[in-house]
């Protein structure tokens, strides 16, 4: 992962890389424990991103959505029916710049950037707007670099702009998943107190933590444990450059302990999905994701 890596466009750009090559009740009752998925971006055609997670042989997926455009829930749900795949959550994020990064990241990711905040907000709507129509019972996104300082004026703001966002989906009858990364475990479960509303919870993406080098995942997930509903699978390195994140490779090959992560999900009787996410682009992508999907069927048994 470098400065100028741009998470949106690897996630539009996955689904047609892969598919190339392979030819609601307010709190709904969890799914079965430990299911695999994949997390993809479905572009202005769901078909070809749904029918790559189903013929990976992964029973869920998590979809990136940028494109709100008349009929494309309808065309998602008949793709999700046609290969029956289940989607357990929709994944906003912009509008806008967004670079995942130490320096301009805290300027641009998220709501906590002043300049771009009502628009960030606007689109997490309408993300849960999209995502009710779809019956997705979930809606994800990065708050951003939340100050770790709750004196901060803007750590007050970041609550307030993501209390207006939760009550929203409250409203629409769905949770809201932090995608964590840019801030400490701690920072993260303070902000989620402090919001105050029931359906919140975290996408609890195991190599953010290490790239970002905020906390050891084995670490992190005592901390965040009462409020995972998501997992991201994937892997990478520590920053050693104080200017650069550290790298995401390949899963079995970074710093996460899977074992000991997998291990501990089941002793807490984690009921969601883990998700896997590879964020490259290319003819690796795929090789990559079947590697991790072996990986951690032999983990999850």
């Amino acid at each position: 992962m470098t400065t100028s890596f741009n998470r949106r466009e690897f996630l539009q750009a996955s689904a047609g890389v892969l598919a190339a090559r392979l030819s609601p009740p307010l709190f709904t009752p969890p799914p079965r424990p430990l299911r695999l998925g994949l997390i993809i971006g479905i572009g202005k055609d769901p078909e070809p991103a749904i029918a790559t997670v189903h013929d990976l042989g992964l029973p869920t997926c998590q979809v990136y959505v940028e494109d709100f455009a008349p009929g494309a829930g309808p065309r998602l749900l008949q793709a999700l029916a046609q290969h029956h795949i289940e989607a357990t959550s929709v994944v906003v994020g912009g509008p806008g710049r967004e670079v995942w990064d130490f320096y301009e990241g805290p300027l641009t990711i998220g709501v906590v950037p002043r300049e771009t905040r009502a628009a960030r907000i606007a689109r997490m709507k309408q993300g849960s707007d999209f995502a009710k129509a779809c019956g997705i019972p979930a809606v994800q996104s990065h708050a951003g670099f939340i100050p770790e300082n709750p004196n901060d004026p803007v750590y007050k703001e970041t609550v307030a702009a993501m209390r207006e966002v939760v009550e929203y989906c409250r409203r629409n009858g769905q949770q809201f998943r932090y995608e964590t990364g840019q801030e400490t475990p701690v920072t993260l479960v303070r902000a989620l107190e402090d919001v105050g509303l029931d359906n919140q919870g975290v996408n609890f993406d195991l190599a953010n933590l290490i790239l970002y080098g905020k906390a050891n995942p084995v670490d992190a997930i005592e901390i965040l444990a009462p409020y995972i509903q998501g997992i991201h699978a994937k892997d990478g390195l520590w920053p050693t450059n104080p200017r650069a994140l550290g790298k995401e490779v390949p899963i079995g090959q970074g710093k996460v302990d899977f074992p000991r992560i997998i291990a501990r999900l089941k002793q807490l009787n984690y009921q969601g999905a883990v998700t896997i996410e590879r964020e490259i682009s290319g003819p690796r992508q795929i090789d990559d994701v079947r590697a991790a999907k072996a990986y951690l069927e032999g983990l999850i048994g």
